[in-house]
């Protein structure tokens, strides 16, 4: 023990040292790393928001030239001006000249120019025939022939030198140049033959287009000093027009994009949305795709905001943090270390206690008399929980020896009442299968009334109409037949139910349209009686997966339930067509009547057995209950809607 006391003391003291200097040292550096790291990472995605919503902008301004373009070529073929013009070439010039553009022409449904600006212009005609209303605005990329073919000047335009590349079998001049074209429909001046009236813009040198776009999305004063935005536009990965400048303050015409940018733009179709390096400096930018006629990408248009400045703001708030984090940790290390020496020694004597007690002296005391500060009046508390401890020790010695007698005597009684709730869950399995059997019971019932209904009603009209003659009878005599029939099936299906698997048909099909016809004898008589008419109207020809009986006990059901709601007549209506759901197909069954409706109060619940609108009338209330067992187990589902005009019982049946 004399060698423990001094080893427990600097314990102590290094333990309180830890916890007046952790928080300054270690937690508030960590605290203040997260953050900036956390600042840092946002204002990176703020940059990147902001050069997306910058290359939508720069997109969407680049479409609109397109759309207005377009647009006014159209209004120039479809004007008064050209239709009564004489000479058509020299008002394509006017309007050339007017409308900016390269170039414009009128070509006739076989190719041939008619007429065209500049005037010896013999361009290729376009591939695409204009659209009758509207106009078909593409970007296009012709090749050097193409271009000279319109003017020569184009062709010089578009000629710029390409750096070298890992294309090696591309020439190191490029000669190609995108072209944003506008085709509109046109009649020939004096004629009403059709045309194609088409003018272009080439985008190669075309400066003030990368300029207006640079200067809508990157006004003055919006990014902060020594920042700033670059606009181009690419042939393939070649800069054909931008505002980003080489040493001396020369457009980088003809330099090149990264090759990642190029592989995910052009080779993947994708955007572009990160850091890139544009020729010696980072920027941080955004790629977009430009696609030709057919939808291949044939170029690009990029944005981009000079990270330097962003970087360079980062570090200087990164240093005035930890200039301001060093200043604090000088002032407040030394007063708490300070603080903690006043703490030091009671905590010592404090900690031998707690040692001794921890061996198992509940004896130990603190020897402390005096309470001066906190620290001392928690030693003298100390010690009087001490005392206190001990008397409890052996009171909850005592205490044990007791609870261990009521643990057994608890545990006896548990597991008397466990043997208790098995013998009430097996009573409680008998009671549920009861009321199962009572269920099918009155199922039984109330599906066999209607096939005797139906046989009664049969045997009637036998009588009446047929007398010793049989033959005019043959029809209600296979009627009967049918009927006794669905008695058997519904008794098997009983029988099939009270066993664990049903058994059924493995893959029935029915034609529903039939299915339905051979329905309407089944209840003509109630119609009848009831000055109810049914109108058919089925537009399926899909077989459904479910018997035939099942199919007619389904709608019989339905409209005898439809007849009863229609005490003063009406009509009633089952329309059919074909509906896929979640990729299956088949067909959707409706069953409409004019009746008085549901009340709203049993609607929600109308499928579940025994509950019925006629309580008062002979209804069961199973009827439906059943009709929606026997269309689920084949994988359909039954809805109803109601209101005061009439119900509408929906069914959905798969596709055999």
């Amino acid at each position: 023990m004399p060698e423990a006391a001094p080893l427990l003391r600097r314990s102590v003291r290094h333990k309180l040292l830890a916890i007046a200097l952790i928080p300054v040292l270690v937690i508030l550096p960590l605290f203040l790393g997260v953050t900036l790291y956390q600042w840092s990472h946002k204002l990176d995605r703020l940059l990147l928001v902001k050069v997306n919503s910058d290359l939508t902008v720069a997109r969407q301004y680049l479409g609109r030239i397109l759309d207005t373009t377009g647009e006014r070529i159209e209004m120039l073929a479809r004007s008064e001006e050209f239709a009564r013009t004489t000479d058509p070439g020299a008002l394509l010039e006017t309007y050339r000249d007017r409308l900016g553009l390269d170039y414009l022409y009128l070509a006739a449904p076989d190719g041939r120019i008619v007429a065209s600006s500049p005037e010896d212009a013999h361009p290729v005609p376009p591939r695409n025939p204009a659209p009758a209303q509207g106009a078909w605005n593409t970007l296009e990329v012709f090749d050097r022939d193409q271009l000279y073919a319109i003017a020569p000047a184009l062709a010089v335009r578009a000629e710029m030198e390409r750096p070298g590349s890992a294309a090696a079998s591309r020439s190191s001049i490029e000669t190609r140049g995108i072209v944003a074209q506008s085709i509109v429909a046109a009649k020939l001046p004096g004629e009403d033959a059709a045309a194609s009236m088409v003018g272009g813009i080439l985008l190669n040198r075309n400066l003030s287009v990368v300029d207006s776009i640079n200067a809508l999305i990157y006004r003055s004063d919006s990014l902060p000093e020594g920042s700033h935005g670059t606009t181009s536009l690419f042939l393939d990965d070649l800069r054909i027009a931008t505002n980003v400048t080489v040493p001396g303050g020369a457009r980088a015409l003809g330099t090149r994009a990264s090759t990642a940018v190029r592989d995910r733009v052009i080779g993947q179709g994708q955007v572009w949305l990160d850091r890139a390096q544009v020729l010696d400096d980072w920027y941080v930018s955004a790629y977009a795709p430009l696609r030709d006629g057919a939808g291949r990408p044939v170029g690009m248009i990029y944005v981009g905001i000079l990270e330097h400045p962003f970087a360079a703001a980062k570090r200087r708030t990164v240093g005035w943090v930890l200039i301001g984090f060093l200043s604090v940790a000088l002032v407040t290390v030394p007063l708490f270390l300070r603080w903690a020496r006043s703490i030091f020694r009671p905590l010592e004597r404090i900690g031998a206690t707690f040692e001794k007690v921890g061996a198992g002296d509940l004896a130990a005391r603190t020897g402390i008399s005096r309470g001066d500060d906190e620290i001392a009046e928690l030693a003298l508390a100390l010690d009087g929980v001490l005392a206190q401890l001990q008397d409890h020790d052996r009171q909850m010695r005592a205490w044990n020896d007791e609870l261990n007698q009521k643990v057994e005597d608890r545990t006896a009684a548990l597991r008397r009442a466990a043997q208790e709730l098995e013998a009430a869950t097996y009573q409680l399995v008998q009671s549920e299968k009861l009321a199962a059997l009572g269920e099918i019971s009155a199922g039984i019932a109330h599906e066999i009334n209607n096939p005797l209904a139906v046989i009664q009603g049969n045997l009637d009209v036998l009588r009446e109409v047929l007398g010793d003659a049989a033959t005019p009878a043959d029809t209600e005599l296979r009627l009967i037949d049918d009927q006794i029939r669905r008695i058997s099936l519904i008794v098997t299906q009983l029988l099939d139910f009270a066993r664990a698997d049903q058994a059924g048909e493995d893959h029935p099909a029915t034609d529903l349209a039939q299915a339905v016809a051979e329905c309407v004898p089944l209840v003509g008589h109630m119609l009848a009686r009831s000055s109810v008419s049914l109108r058919q109207d089925i537009r399926s020809d899909r077989p459904v997966r479910i018997s035939r009986i099942a199919v007619q006990q389904v709608l019989v059901n339905l409209i005898v339930n439809a007849v009863h709601a229609m005490p003063k007549g009406g009509e009633i209506r089952i329309a059919g067509q074909d509906e896929d759901r979640a990729g299956a197909a088949g067909v959707l069954l409706e069953v409409a009547d004019d009746g008085e409706g549901i009340p709203a109060a049993i609607l929600k619940n109308l499928f579940e057995p025994f509950v019925t609108s006629r309580a008062g009338s002979g209804g069961t209330g199973l009827g439906l209950s059943i009709c929606r067992r026997l269309i689920e187990r084949q994988g359909g589902t039954i809805a109803v809607s109601s209101d005061n005009g009439g119900s509408t019982f929906r069914i959905w049946l798969p596709a055999a």
